[in-house]
């Protein structure tokens, strides 16, 4: 299945910070990953730890910025990414979680927040990257009595826990493990994203953007190239997170049309073909909105 399909709940929460539950087997390889920035505003710095915690698995982070352990009670937690909100409970004596917010992301990727004194947001929800979600607590199961602070994760569907725990990045970087102090770039440069996925992730790594193309208010269709070959992906603007109609498509001069259509939540393509020297026409939809390009970019 596809990143920007709709995605079936492939594999059960595994959650418990002792142990594992499987209900599902693995869902098909992880898509490209979403642009995730740190959980907390703007502009605040939060120190990120993973090896001071028994209960940690793999690359699980736990989040403090004041001096004191109950400095950061009842700070604003916000999305990693946009995405929907698919687990927004208290996990009562079931593990260590407490208070735990899920999101999926599409493309088999989530992101877990654990602890919290507060959620904001209910099972369904779509939320836009740097949207507030909830509150920095120190919710556990009855006996656990933790300092305040974020657990926080991220998951994929393509193996089973713990190895489906990846390491985080943070506005395209890896976190520097074990431990590391960052600033937060969430929405610092205006609203939340809606769309947890942006054209070079979706066509891969070298791909840069060199044309796009307004599909109204529906989304971009955007033409990138990457030395030798072109990628076009079409990146939704409304409807996201609910599978509509959209497609891309590029065509090479002399060459057949390659063409992505279908029912997608957050994105359609990647399209790509070798075009070295070559002219292209491209293009796609969204919305009800398309856009057809005659050929040109002949070598770039």
């Amino acid at each position: 299945m596809r990143a920007r399909r709709v995605l079936a709940a492939g594999f059960g929460l595994l959650m418990g910070l002792a142990g594992v539950v499987a209900t599902a087997s693995p869902a098909a390889a992880a898509g490209p990953q979403p642009n995730f920035q740190l959980p907390f505003p703007c502009n605040q710095a939060w120190n990120g730890d993973n090896d001071n915690s028994s209960a940690h698995r793999a690359y699980e982070i736990d989040f403090n910025r004041g001096s004191t352990p109950g400095a950061d009670l009842g700070d604003t937690i916000v999305a990693a990414a946009a995405g929907k909100v698919v687990t927004s409970a208290h996990q009562g004596s079931a593990n260590g979680y407490g208070n735990l917010i899920k999101i999926d992301h599409g493309g088999g990727w989530s992101t877990y927040y654990a602890h919290l004194q507060s959620r904001s947001v209910s099972v369904g929800a779509q939320v836009a990257q740097g949207q507030k979600i909830g509150t920095l607590g120190n919710t556990s199961k009855p006996g656990n009595n933790i300092s305040p602070h974020l657990h926080y994760e991220v998951r994929t569907t393509d193996t089973t826990y713990p190895s489906n725990i990846k390491k985080a990045y943070f506005n395209g970087v890896v976190f520097g493990y074990p431990n590391q102090t960052l600033t937060s770039k969430n929405t610092c440069s205006g609203g939340g994203n809606p769309n947890p996925y942006e054209p070079a992730e979706v066509c891969g790594s070298g791909y840069n953007v060199i044309d796009q193309q307004e599909l109204g208010t529906a989304g971009t269709a955007y033409l990138l190239y990457n030395g030798s070959s072109n990628c076009v992906t079409t990146i939704k603007k409304t409807s996201v997170g609910t599978a509509s109609a959209t497609s891309a498509f590029l065509e090479v001069e002399g060459e057949a049309r390659k063409t992505d259509s279908g029912s997608f939540e957050y994105y359609a393509g990647p399209v790509s073909a070798s075009a070295p020297a070559k002219c292209v026409k491209w293009g796609g939809s969204a919305g009800g909105t398309s856009y057809e390009s005659p050929f040109e970019h002949c070598g770039a």
